[in-house]
């Protein structure tokens, strides 16, 4: 907790100094503390994300960075806001605070962040934005901005990746400067996402935070495309936003044609860096296709997509059995998979269906456009891959839209306590989630507590790791774990290995001498073949 405090009170007034440079330049979507706070990451994402292309974000940049905002945060008095500020809601603020660092300062449980995150910033801290990655570790392809913007602060400001805690903390501060007490009753499920940097929870955070502006008529419209845009390169699942603010601009607020510019260069930033490190504008959809010579191989994609079927039920049927399903089969076997994930894909068709007679009951211009947007991306969802992680943002944004006006600050604290409360206890007590819950399988990768993590939060590290050698390509391998998260790089997971193999192919440097500029996949030789065939042998050993 000590070490996110810490964290917390550099990052702060810093991100705080660089906002205020990025007002000056192009507005405020809102004044305070909280609208500052995040127009400085959105200002110092987009930067960084250009800066990647060609330098690691190494302690240098962070340094620079640092001091950018430090010096901007006293030059301009920034620190009067914080005063106010304090007068008016330090206790409440203080005590939802200390229950986010208690959180966020439990072990990583999310697979993501050891398959995902992780290897993904130190990719960024190390190279920078490298050309082709998803030839190595189709993963790594993805790159969200987030995780840039997590990569350029993790070399000594925020080392545990803690980046989502702060995060929540400015979203308190927004709450307690808007007065719109009804965000409260979102903070508990949001504890959930801080113990990693998963682009779920600044995504959550920002659609609800974008909509509370649209709902209050707020008329920056260039601004809000421009953050909805920013919302969907941290994750594209999030294409309802961007919609709806397009929407919200044309037949509400009715403004110019230029409002969309800052957004649109926004998504033309993310479609490049997709290009980049993917081949194609959206990951990992291969669609649009530009040519370019280091897109990944046909036949990876394809077992990608199969596996992405495979999570939409749960991994419970073959994908033999998935071909099979008529098209009643298709909606009936995801509605009652066993376990909890069947409640929670009833409770989201269950919900859309509510929303839609709501909707239609308000009559309200702004109510319509939000249910058009979410139905649009729940339909995309659906279509493409129904996993229950892709829709809790929606199930989030139609409870606030429908219950806006029922929260008063009285509701919002007793539901916030109350939730508080069960949260705080299934993290501190992964145990009872095992024994009652077994379906939820996160429960078994939570940790428990520790004393040690009221000053440093829980990590874990694993360092056996295999060298091996195929084509031009030395490359590492996490030794009887899936996960590359603590291996240095470049480092492969056994499983794409494996699915290399199968499509004949093996990924391999552009230039022998330089990793930076990138790699491709390329058809094996009979030598390296043979070198595969050995590297597989090896990796099948280890976990006997």
């Amino acid at each position: 907790m000590v070490f996110i405090l810490f964290s917390l009170i550099l990052l702060l007034p810093a991100l705080m100094g660089l906002g205020k440079i990025a007002e000056n330049l192009s507005g405020s979507l809102w004044h305070g503390i909280s609208g500052k706070i995040i127009s400085g990451i959105l200002a110092c994402t987009i930067i960084w994300t250009v800066l990647a292309f060609f330098i690691p974000l190494n302690i240098y940049v962070e340094t620079l960075t640092l001091l950018s905002g430090i010096f901007c945060f006293f030059k301009y008095r920034l620190y009067h806001e914080w005063y106010y500020f304090f007068n008016k809601n330090s206790l409440l603020t203080a005590v939802i605070s200390l229950i986010i660092l208690f959180c966020s300062s439990f072990y990583p449980y999310i697979l993501d962040h050891f398959g995902y995150y992780v290897p993904t910033i130190k990719w960024l801290t190390e190279y920078g934005i490298i050309k082709g990655i998803s030839n190595l570790d189709l993963t790594l392809g993805q790159v969200s901005f987030w995780h840039i913007f997590q990569a350029g602060f993790s070399n000594f400001s925020d080392p545990f990746l803690r980046i989502n805690a702060i995060l929540l903390i400015v979203y308190t501060i927004y709450i307690m400067e808007k007065q719109q007490w009804i965000h409260l009753c979102f903070i508990p499920v949001l504890l959930l996402f801080t113990q990693s940097p998963s682009p779920d929870l600044p995504v959550m955070i920002f659609s609800l935070i974008i909509v509370n502006e649209i709902i209050s008529g707020n008329k920056k419209t260039s601004l809000i495309f421009a953050f909805s845009a920013f919302v969907f390169a941290i994750k594209p699942t999030m294409i309802w936003l961007p919609v709806l603010s397009f929407l919200y601009t044309i037949i509400i607020a009715k403004t110019s044609i230029k409002s969309f510019i800052p957004g649109t260069v926004i998504i033309l930033l993310f479609c490049i860096k997709n290009i980049w490190t993917f081949g194609y504008p959206v990951f990992p959809v291969a669609i649009m296709d530009v040519g370019v010579s280091w897109k990944p191989n046909p036949e990876v994609i394809r077992i990608s997509s199969q596996y992405a079927i495979l999570k939409t039920y749960d991994m419970q049927y073959s994908y033999q059995e998935i071909q099979k399903f008529s098209r009643v089969d298709y909606i009936k076997n995801w509605l009652f998979l066993h376990g909890i994930k069947s409640k929670i894909n009833i409770l989201f068709i269950i919900s859309l269906l509510l929303f839609i007679i709501f909707t239609f009951l308000k009559k309200k211009t702004v109510i319509s456009l939000i249910c058009i947007s979410i139905l649009m991306k729940s339909i995309l969802v659906l279509i493409f891959s129904a996993q229950y992680r892709f829709f809790i943002d929606v199930l989030l944004v139609i409870f606030f839209v429908v219950f806006f006006e029922f929260f008063n600050k009285k509701r919002s604290l007793l539901l916030f306590t109350c939730m508080s409360l069960f949260f705080i206890g299934f993290l501190s007590f992964p145990e009872i989630i095992r024994q009652n819950v077994p379906s939820f399988r996160l429960g078994s990768f939570m940790g428990k507590f520790k004393k040690e993590q009221l000053y440093q939060p829980s990590s874990y590290q694993y360092q056996p790791f295999d060298c091996y050698k195929v084509g031009n390509l030395k490359f590492n391998v996490s030794r009887n774990y899936p996960f590359n998260f603590d291996t240095p790089l470049p480092a492969i997971s056994s499983s794409y290995i494996f699915d290399d193999a199968k499509a004949g192919i093996f990924p391999q440097l552009i230039d022998e001498k330089n990793m930076k500029k990138g790699f491709i996949w390329q058809k094996m030789n009979l030598q390296e073949k043979k070198q595969a065939e050995n590297v597989i042998h090896n990796i099948k050993n280890a976990y006997q």
